[in-house]
């Protein structure tokens, strides 16, 4: 059985909504706003969240930014018609899909259905260890797949585990030693000439402008960084 939060301030929305969701074979879980929906997410294994725009605390917005900054668990957003800006910033920051208020129980139930077959036969369901993302680069590790912007990137199995090392700790400077012993498994022996190498191929494949990159940083001295948030 697939666990839906349904969060939104109005309580007969949510009310209807557990109604539909229950007579498919869905267990709804609620939620009256966005911080109280990450704390359910915090103990609850939620497979689709359906989240409103406009609520107190914490909008919809605000909250599904925070979610997809561990999670691809599906949004879909419940907006109203004069909500078209929203609806935009919100596909923008990781929202799946959107459907406006008052909505037909049959168009959601869809929805709600094709994002579930996409989440659990497409790859998306997976445990979130297994995946990481730092701006719009996703590594998927158990599928050893890596996307830039959703476009798939070509890496070598050395360029690979060289991202993954470094988005496993995003902001965190490493030497060209540490990196070396990371990824070789060996001494460090001429570790700064053979990192370099890497980091140059992997930044030619990710950056749009590899001489000014946003995602791999060489912090002098020091080492190598994968930005947090890139810009």
């Amino acid at each position: 059985m697939y666990n839906i939060l349904v969060c939104d301030d109005e309580r007969d929305i949510v009310s209807a909504l557990k109604i539909y969701l229950s007579a498919e074979g869905y267990n709804p879980v609620a939620a009256g706003n966005g911080r109280e929906a990450l704390r359910i997410l915090e103990n609850t294994e939620i497979h689709l969240i359906l989240m409103d725009i406009m609520m107190p605390e914490l909008d919809g917005i605000a909250a599904t930014a925070r979610l997809r900054e561990s999670s691809n668990i599906p949004v879909i957003l419940l907006t109203a018609k004069s909500e078209d800006t929203d609806k935009v910033l919100g596909l923008n920051i990781g929202a799946d899909d959107y459907i406006t208020k008052p909505f037909n129980p049959v168009e959601l139930l869809a929805r709600v259905k094709a994002q579930l077959r996409r989440y659990t036969h497409l790859g998306g369901m997976v445990k979130s260890e297994d995946v990481l993302c730092v701006g719009g680069i996703r590594l998927n590790d158990r599928e050893k797949l890596v996307t830039l912007d959703d476009e798939p990137v070509t890496l070598t199995p050395t360029e690979y585990e060289i991202l993954k090392f470094l988005m496993g700790t995003p902001g965190q400077v490493f030497s060209s030693a540490q990196i070396y012993q990371r990824v070789w498994n060996d001494s460090a022996y001429k570790a700064e000439g053979a990192v370099a190498v890497h980091i140059r191929h992997l930044r030619e494949k990710l950056e749009i402008n590899p001489a000014e990159p946003r995602y791999l940083k060489v912090v002098w001295g020091q080492g190598y960084k994968l930005e947090r948030n890139p810009k």
